[in-house]
């Protein structure tokens, strides 16, 4: 308790887009006659598990593979552009949290992925994405970091970022990879429930919420 500190997750926590991802590799395993079940996804995704372990079992090389990968991209970045992505209040639970805590966003998301969505590429910022990355004291994303999620290190990087203990952050999650990481990295961690992960493991959490406004709630009367 006594948090200063709130390293939020980015993909499932501020902005809806974990379906997109899965649909945009879904689309590419189909063209090799491969269907990946949204189930299997999700168990494997909990440990960072490679999706392309089908591809590979299917007889693919590893510039296959990287063909596959770069589709993906492209697919996922048309999927962002055309979808709702919007999660309910992430923006007013941001800004009114900001004014009591240093925040930062530690993602697994690509560089060119989270650019695309904050209107950082030099497109502008969809109406339907929260204008959450002004909030934050900086944002750790996938090129930031080596190892990632649910390898401790991006969250470790973070504490070493605002230079502080693990006792005074809270991590804000919506995967049992996410947690993983966190628990690894000795940090509490507060679950926010999101029906695509609801099946996963998040006995290790500290606090688990229904939303973002319950934890809200939580951080403003600790």
């Amino acid at each position: 308790m006594g948090y200063t500190h709130l390293l939020f997750d980015h993909d499932g926590v501020l902005v809806n887009t974990e379906p997109l991802y899965l649909r945009a590799i879904q689309e590419q395993l189909a063209t090799l006659d491969i269907a990946l079940a949204e189930a299997d996804y999700i168990l494997n995704m909990a440990v960072g598990a490679d999706p392309w372990i089908l591809a590979r079992q299917a007889g693919c090389d590893e510039p296959a593979i990287d063909r596959l990968r770069g589709a993906r991209d492209r697919r996922y970045q048309e999927l962002l552009g055309s979808t709702p992505i919007r999660i309910e209040r992430a923006e007013a639970v941001v800004a009114e949290l900001a004014a009591h805590f240093s925040m930062a966003i530690v993602t697994t998301s690509r560089d060119e992925d989270f650019d695309l969505i904050h209107g950082l590429a030099g497109e502008p910022r969809t109406s339907d994405t929260p204008d959450v990355v002004r909030h934050m004291d900086f944002v750790l994303k996938r090129s930031s970091y080596t190892n990632s999620k649910p390898d401790p290190e991006p969250y470790l990087l973070a504490l070493a970022r605002f230079g502080i203990d693990p006792s005074q952050a809270l991590v804000i999650e919506d995967s049992e990879r996410g947690l993983r990481s966190a628990v690894a990295a000795g940090i509490d961690c507060a679950a926010i429930y999101h029906p695509f992960t609801a099946t996963q493991n998040f006995e290790r959490a500290r606090y688990r919420f229904p939303d973002l406004t319950a934890l809200q709630h939580f951080l403003l009367n600790q």
